[in-house]
Order: C-alpha cells, then sequence, then structure tokens
C-alpha cells in the first residue's frame, strides 16, 4: 500500500526473516543508486539485528562497496562500547568490524563527560563528513537512515514529551534518561539532521509491536510519526505487527 506522495510508504513483509531480506535490498539499492561517498545511518535495539546479520554474511557482504561505505548511528547509549546496551557494538560485532574500515565506522563517542559533550563531538564529526555545518535541503547528509519504533512511540531515542523532540539548531542532543528501559542516559541525532537523507527506513516486527503501531497508524503525534526524510520514507513492517485495521501512517 503506498500513501500519498508526501506520506510514508508502507511495505508488508510475511515474517520477520522477509522483513530483514527486504531492508537488505533497500539497503543495497540506496548504495546502488550512489557512485560516490555512500553514508548510512543505523538504528539500535533488537529491530535491526537480522538485518545486520544479513549485511555481513557470505551472500550479501560481497555487494556492498566498502571503501565507499560510511556507517553512522541514529542514536547511542552512553555506556562503554565494551557494554551489551551499546548499540554501535552490536552493528560492530554483527557485520562492520569484519567487513568496513576503520576509519568508515562512526560511532557516538561515550567516553565523553556527559551525554551532552558526546552530542557536541558527533555533531562536529557528522559537520567535518558533510563539509558543512547547515544542512542543504538539495544535498542530503544520509542516504539512508534505518529507524524503529519503541512501545511508547518514541524513534532513535527522541521520546515523547522531551524537549529534544523539539529541537531545530543542534544536529544532537543529550537525552538525560530515556523514557523507557534501559534507562540510561542517550545520545541522539535529531529530527532535522535525521530528515536530511534520501530514504529512511522504519523496521518494525513483532506481535508486541502492533499495539504501538495501532497508535501511529491512528495519526498519533509521536515521534516515530513526526520522523520523515526530506526524501523518501519507507515503512516496513511484518504482519505480526499489522493492525487489524490497516490505514497506514499519516
Amino acid at each position: 500500500m503506498t500513501a500519498a506522495a508526501d506520506q510514508p510508504k508502507l511495505i508488508v513483509a510475511a515474517d520477520a526473516e522477509a522483513l530483514a531480506q527486504a531492508a537488505a535490498e533497500r539497503v543495497m539499492a540506496r548504495i546502488a543508486a550512489n557512485a560516490g561517498r555512500i553514508a548510512i545511518c543505523l538504528t539500535g535495539g533488537s529491530s535491526p539485528k537480522r538485518l545486520y546479520q544479513l549485511l555481513g554474511s557470505e551472500a550479501w557482504r560481497g555487494r556492498i562497496p566498502w571503501d565507499r561505505v560510511h556507517w553512522f548511528i541514529g542514536d547511542e547509549r552512553f555506556v562503554p562500547e565494551s557494554d551489551p546496551l551499546n548499540n554501535m557494538a552490536l552493528a560492530r560485532a554483527a557485520f562492520l568490524d569484519r567487513n568496513a574500515p576503520a576509519g568508515h565506522i562512526h560511532p557516538i563517542p561515550t567516553t565523553a563527560e556527559n551525554p551532552d559533550a558526546g552530542a557536541e563531538a558527533y555533531a562536529r564529526e557528522l559537520q567535518a563528513f558533510y563539509g558543512a555545518d547547515r544542512l542543504d535541503p538539495g544535498r542530503p547528509l544520509f542516504d539512508l537512515v534505518l529507524m524503529g519504533a519503541g512501545p511508547d512511540g518514541h524513534t532513535a531515542s527522541l521520546f515523547p514529551g522531551y524537549p529534544e523532540i523539539e529541537e531545530t539548531r543542534r544536529w544532537v542532543a543529550g537525552v538525560a534518561k530515556a523514557n523507557v528501559a534501559p534507562f540510561v542516559p542517550r545520545v541522539s541525532l535529531t529530527l532535522p539532521v535525521l530528515a536530511s537523507c534520501r530514504e529512511m527506513l522504519f523496521e518494525i516486527a513483532g506481535h508486541d509491536k502492533r499495539p504501538i503501531l495501532t497508535r501511529l497508524f491512528n495519526g498519533e503525534n509521536l515521534p516515530a510519526l513526526r520522523a520523515r526524510s526530506n526524501g523518501e520514507t519507507v515503512w516496513l513492517v511484518d504482519q505480526a505487527a499489522l493492525p487489524e485495521d490497516i490505514r497506514g501512517p499519516r
């Protein structure tokens, strides 16, 4: 089902495995569309784990021009890289460390004094990569931004009712305490920076996501619904998560 031109596109996959396969194909399509330097913004949580395993598998890794792709992340839990809660650590273990040049992996620093300092450091890194401190709508920062939706409707580490969701000036923000478990400080890209992409791809799978997906499809003003690409926004949802009354994201 495809919504109006300015609305997210909804793609339904049979199950979590089919969803991961479809996500991997969309990653490859965005890579193939850019003959130059490519930037992909990863996401944390459990949703992308199978996708990351696929990208690191023998069947897929040979299709990635590793010397041209840079890997960023949309948010991070402010814990050491060795902590199991660290988002980028999951991606590194699943596929990055074995394949990507070390200089092409761009984790959010969590050794800074506090989340705000980590946010400022990552903003500087993003701006250096982009070559400017202001985003040009005609020149996206990312080719692809991967996203998920939490049980409260948060995306990245932008939580409902938190001031960071309204941020328009800063590229990256520190979040003192999460709205859902794990209750650790976070660092998150802001909505305008996440929007600076050719495609924003949400992966949402499993029965436990059906309640929040129902709220989002009903148009509730939650961060996951407010996150939109300046280019194409795609919601990739498996059958288990799909609400019975399907209207699609608004």
